[in-house]
């Protein structure tokens, strides 16, 4: 029963937010803190009671939990939502990156408190919706119903650009993107329950009876086209990527760090989840086009950071080239590059968050976000230069953090299948020390700004300070301590590998 008040809770205390703003300021605030701490102690509850080792030989998915309800019976369409080792660790990361993304935002946001938060509550509510949701239809509509609270939360308190171009336009791109390959999806599912029905004459949107769903190829590799572009379009896959440079730098920290953090790994979860179990055939042929796509959005990426001036612009690059690893992981096969990948997708969730966390404690000092306009403050702020060079480092992959473990996993697991692209992908980590080590030299090394050298800037409050130190720890911790979250998302990731293979290897039921 826990598992729709997991969904419920983000709900029904954005809804209080929103009232209770006219009885104080501080009121949304605490109520919001309250409701993502009560979520995320529900999820590590959830991981407590354990039972997520179990695998099947046939690879069909094994639920550590189920709750089942019908909705619309006729269309075969229910309220049914399950846990298992991968949907558990993606709601444990939401869970803390709200309860982070609440305290980030406690002096940033002056108008409007409760309406922020019923925006970022509802918008969490939504990405543990589309994490448990398996019914396709309740999928679909987790995967819209987190775009509008994003929307307002990029256009309402965006800042404005360092090019000029206005909140409004970024929330709009955002908006456009997804909306539209989100219709892609939605037609595709529609197709895949109509081609199901054709087959056996039940209506159903449930996705244990899809998976065996009779096809033909060419219909396959179309229904495979159609999620493979509303994730793409999410991860991002370049060229599909022109949305997030915008939203990211010009979204509120709060909104930016939940988008690194969490709204990406909706994408990666969707293609593991839904794309390459659905379609295995249609998969295993698109591999080498999605493999190429990742290395192109690894070197675009790289690259595109290294020419920013805006410091979140610089960072909202980093994710298209990280994200890039992720999917060449997912196309392999190989049980070791998806045990990475989803170390690389909490560490990456991690690290982002810590940098846009770090970017806006910087802007509240300074009011910039050019990096030309800084320069020279390492000795001006206490502790904030040295944490940021910490997750610039964690970014690049330094050993000892759980970067390091995710792209060392994906790279071990991927050779053995795809060498060559391997082998190319590696050069995208020598990149990645450029863009990182860049940023650094041009935020906080070198010759002080004449208006920065004059101010006094304040050094980082206790409750800056334990925002930051929690993700550090958590990041070690990753490094040194990988096997908890490989144990949890063990049986998911084989369940889903033998599916996949099996699948190639034999037709279809």
């Amino acid at each position: 029963m826990l598992l729709p008040w997991l969904i419920l809770i983000p709900f029904i205390g954005g809804f209080l937010c929103w009232q209770t703003e006219r009885f104080g300021v501080k009121m949304p605030r605490w109520i919001a803190l309250i409701t993502m701490g009560l979520t995320l102690v529900l999820s590590l509850q959830l991981w407590l009671q354990g039972g997520y080792s179990l695998t099947q030989a046939a690879g069909i998915p094994q639920w550590q939990s189920e709750f089942v309800m019908p909705w619309i019976p006729r269309f075969g369409i229910s309220i049914h939502l399950a846990i298992d080792g991968l949907s558990l660790l993606m709601v444990v990361l939401t869970g803390l990156l709200g309860v982070l993304a609440v305290l980030c935002s406690w002096r940033e946001i002056e108008k409007y408190q409760g309406f922020f938060h019923l925006n970022l509550m509802w918008i969490l509510g939504g990405v543990i919706g589309v994490f448990l949701a398996i019914d396709m239809f309740l999928f679909f509509f987790f995967w819209e119903m987190m775009l509008v609270p994003m929307y307002f939360l990029i256009a309402l308190w965006g800042h404005k650009a360092s090019d000029g171009k206005t909140r409004i336009t970024a929330a709009t791109k955002f908006f456009i993107y997804t909306q539209a390959s989100g219709l892609v999806m939605l037609i595709a599912i529609l197709a895949l329950a109509f081609v199901h029905f054709n087959a056996t004459g039940v209506w159903t949107f449930n996705y244990e009876d899809l998976l065996k769903t009779p096809m033909s190829h060419g219909v396959e590799y179309v229904l495979m086209l159609g999620f493979f572009i509303a994730f793409a379009v999410k991860m991002p896959v370049v060229p599909l990527h022109g949305w997030l440079p915008d939203a990211h730098s010009q979204a509120p920290t709060a909104g930016s760090v939940d988008l690194a953090g969490i709204l990406l790994k909706t994408a990666a979860y969707g293609l593991l989840r839904f794309a390459l179990p659905l379609f295995p055939n249609a998969s295993a042929e698109f591999a080498p086009i999605a493999m190429w796509l990742g290395i192109i959005g690894i070197f675009y990426g790289a690259w595109m950071a290294f020419c920013q001036y805006d410091i979140k612009r610089l960072i909202a690059y980093t994710s298209v080239s990280h994200m890039g690893f992720v999917l060449i992981a997912i196309y392999t096969g190989s049980q070791l590059a998806y045990q990475g990948a989803v170390i690389q997708m909490i560490a990456h969730g991690l690290s982002a968050a810590g940098l846009f966390i770090l970017c806006g404690q910087l802007y509240e000092r300074l009011h910039t976000r050019d990096m030309r306009q800084m320069g020279g403050l390492w000795s001006k702020i206490k502790w904030l230069p040295a944490l940021s060079m910490f997750f610039a480092v964690a970014t690049l992959g330094m050993p000892g953090t759980g970067n390091f473990v995710g792209e060392f996993m994906i790279l071990f697991g991927s050779y053995k299948v795809v060498p060559v692209i391997t082998v190319i992908s590696t050069f995208g980590l020598v990149f990645a020390s450029v863009y990182s080590l860049a940023m650094l030299h041009r935020a906080y090394f070198g010759k002080a700004k004449s208006e920065i050298a004059a101010k006094e800037l304040p050094g980082m409050s206790l409750r800056e300070l334990s925002i930051v130190l929690l993700l550090v720890v958590l990041l070690v911790l990753l490094g040194f301590f990988p096997q908890p979250i490989l144990d949890t998302s063990h049986a998911a990731m084989s369940n889903i590998q033998q599916w996949f293979v099996n699948s190639v290897s034999t037709t279809r039921p």
